[in-house]
């Protein structure tokens, strides 16, 4: 693996997890929307090799000589969905999105799971901003080597 394509899965790391908190801080800001149902981001790995194909090359690798496969892998979005719970019945008779009984449903956003999912959104943001930040010096330190 390059040091380029180190940075390459940096980077989908970043749009991918900036993306996951854009999703989580709309949960949070419409916490209180009567009606509105929670999003929910899909993650998946871009990685083409299976565990089969690994473990087959690890058996017919020579360990002796450190070879071991890496995966190419990286993260994408794969889209968006709805939560399919519903939230809480609330009797508001007068409210626009009232049904014919006078309930309206409150949104099914639970806050403790958004910023839950915040964090760790976060924090894989931040994991890729490292591999960008080590991908770069370990560049840096390759071009010193010949002076």
């Amino acid at each position: 693996m390059g040091v380029f394509s180190a940075m390459n899965i940096g980077c989908d790391g970043l749009k991918v997890h900036g993306m996951r908190l854009d999703i989580t801080s709309k949960n949070i800001a419409n916490l209180d929307t009567p009606n509105y149902v929670r999003k929910i981001p899909l993650v998946v790995s871009t990685d083409r090799s299976s565990f089969i194909s690994v473990m087959n090359q690890m058996k017919e690798s020579t360990f002796g000589a450190g070879t071991l496969p890496y995966s190419t892998g990286s993260v994408a979005m794969a889209g968006v969905v709805e939560d399919p719970t519903l939230g809480d019945k609330i009797y508001k008779p007068g409210h626009p999105d009232a049904d014919e009984n006078g309930y309206i449903r409150a949104s099914n956003v639970d806050p403790l799971v958004e910023i839950t999912d915040a964090i760790m959104a976060q924090r894989a943001y931040e994991a890729s901003l490292a591999i960008i930040t080590l991908s770069k010096a370990m560049a840096d330190r390759a071009a010193t080597i010949g002076s």
